[in-house]
């Protein structure tokens, strides 16, 4: 979700991590020669890039153990597997329990795409420590993020001004406008990163997830995959079923989806998680005071949207709170219904004239720190996607579609209807309409939806069940707010996921967790 015009599935954690700062085909091996022999020098790990986000050294574990990072050599081009390398950036906790207990490696992947596993899982690594019982826990920077062959496009400068544009034009003259500042961004990345834009398909971060399960000693890869992690998952099973282990995808994005279609359901999403948030605020016994009744708080903050486009409101100086920005921070507060007192705070702010919090809710969504540094979740999200994704839309064509977008969510439809235009003169073409997940022949995959999910819609589980094939997936359903369901804390769900992690249980089909 770090495109500012094209809220993507992006992780939870990866998310909570920032604002916590501010406030192809088949095979059943990586053919990669050498590599698969190599062996990794792991180390205490150093503080995160600016590009995975910076900060400090991940904290030791409360047992006594450590973080250890390494980098892994992978092929640059899969279809030159002894060609040039990158370096994928690895970090791991060795499993807390018994070694004869211990069942190998559980890979993570946060999301986005484009965020940073180094600097997420240590952050909310306790999150997981029942599953350490058994598993090393291991994540990476998938290739073009992070440490890993990073995609750089613009300076920070530039991309505060870049987060500062108006994404939903109103006029010609702002349609213009847009399309030349989406065109400035796209050929920034290609002049700063021309080598690896071809190479950041998620094909490409499949087959690098098969390498890396050779190098550390597995026979299978057993996988833990969150939001966009989930459709890396499905790939993956995809590309190789008979290496899947035990696997979870919890924030399920929908297989089945073209970008118009993606786009269009989170608008749905988006606005559910609002309507939810407003009709949580005026049910409580003391009064909501950004509204009186769930449409009260709604108009209030169309109206508070309609007024920023007109007139900004000071926000983190020298930066003033825009429409985007504000657009941008009220979603980023959805994620979690523990994020929704921020967006009550950040409202009444705003209506008086203070735009700081919803500013600070905007740049976690963009992966801007509190010293003005931007991590690469933006030119990794959007690299990403456009290798992906096949279509390529105009200005024309989103003005054609935008009612549709509008009668499912005023307050979200403009934005991310016009957000479509992200891969617009992107120099690398794209790959399909939707990803191929079918994989025959897989072990189980449990697949975790969410009613209340507005960035991976909760239609998107049984769909991803279905692509996968019959016989491959497990659903579980959780009925309630925010994108994913594990780090809920949901005791059901949470049994259930670490039932079949750690012991092979699977949940009966079906299951719904309350």
């Amino acid at each position: 979700m770090a495109n500012p015009t094209r809220l993507r599935a992006a992780a939870l954690t990866t998310a909570a991590l920032m604002l916590s700062a501010l406030l192809a085909g088949c095979g059943d091996g990586a053919e990669a020669g050498d590599l698969t022999t190599q062996t990794l020098d792991w180390k205490d790990c150093p503080a995160p890039s600016e590009a995975e986000g910076g900060g400090s050294a991940p904290s030791p574990l409360p047992n006594g153990g450590r973080w250890q990072c390494a980098t892994m050599q992978a092929p640059l081009d899969w279809s030159k597997p002894t060609g040039d390398t990158i370096g994928i950036a690895l970090i791991r906790a060795k499993a807390s329990g018994p070694a004869s207990k211990r069942i190998g490696s559980l890979v993570f992947n946060f999301g986005g795409p484009g965020g940073s596993g180094v600097s997420t899982l240590p952050a909310f690594g306790s999150d997981y420590a029942a599953l350490r019982t058994r598993y090393d826990l291991v994540s990476f920077d998938p290739r073009g993020v992070g440490r890993s062959a990073p995609v750089e496009c613009e300076t920070d400068s530039q991309l505060d001004t870049y987060f500062q544009q108006d994404a939903t034009p109103d006029d010609s003259a702002e349609r213009t406008q847009l399309l030349a500042r989406t065109k400035q961004f796209n050929g920034a990345c290609e002049k700063n990163s021309k080598k690896i834009l071809p190479h950041v398909a998620t094909t490409d971060a499949a087959r690098d997830m098969d390498l890396m399960r050779q190098v550390l000693g597995d026979d299978k890869l057993h996988y833990f995959g969150i939001s966009y992690g989930t459709e890396l998952g499905g790939v993956y099973a995809h590309l190789f079923p008979k290496n899947v282990g035990r696997a979870v995808l919890d924030a399920v994005v929908d297989p089945t989806q073209n970008p118009e279609q993606s786009a269009l359901g989170q608008a749905r999403g988006f606005q559910l998680a609002l309507d939810n948030y407003a009709e949580d605020c005026t049910s409580k016994t003391t009064q909501c005071p950004v509204g009186t009744t769930p449409q009260d708080v709604k108009n209030r903050i169309a109206k508070l949207l309609n007024d920023l486009e007109k007139r900004p409101i000071p926000g983190i100086a020298p930066r003033q709170l825009t429409q985007t920005a504000a657009t941008n921070g009220i979603a980023q507060s959805l994620y979690s219904k523990d994020f929704w007192q921020y967006l009550t705070e950040g409202l009444e702010q705003a209506y008086a004239g203070d735009g700081k919090i919803l500013m600070l809710l905007s740049d976690s969504m963009n992966g801007r720190s509190e010293n003005g540094e931007y991590s690469n979740i933006t030119a990794a999200n959007i690299a990403i996607n456009c290798a992906d994704e096949k279509p390529r839309y105009t200005a024309d064509y989103v003005q054609q579609k935008l009612p549709e977008f509008r009668a499912v969510s005023p307050l979200f439809g403009d934005y991310l209807a016009w957000g479509m235009l992200g891969c617009t003169d992107w120099p690398v073409a794209g790959a399909a309409d939707h990803p191929d997940v079918s994989a025959p022949g897989s072990a189980p995959i449990l697949v975790v939806g969410n009613t209340g999910d507005p960035a991976t819609p909760y239609e998107g589980a049984k769909k991803m069940v279905d692509a996968l094939g019959k016989g491959v997936a497990v659903e579980l359903t959780y009925k309630g707010q925010g994108h994913g369901a594990y780090d809920s804390k949901n005791r059901c769900v949470q049994r259930a996921v670490n039932g079949y992690l750690l012991e092979g249980r699977e949940p009966k089909a079906g299951t719904v967790c309350f």
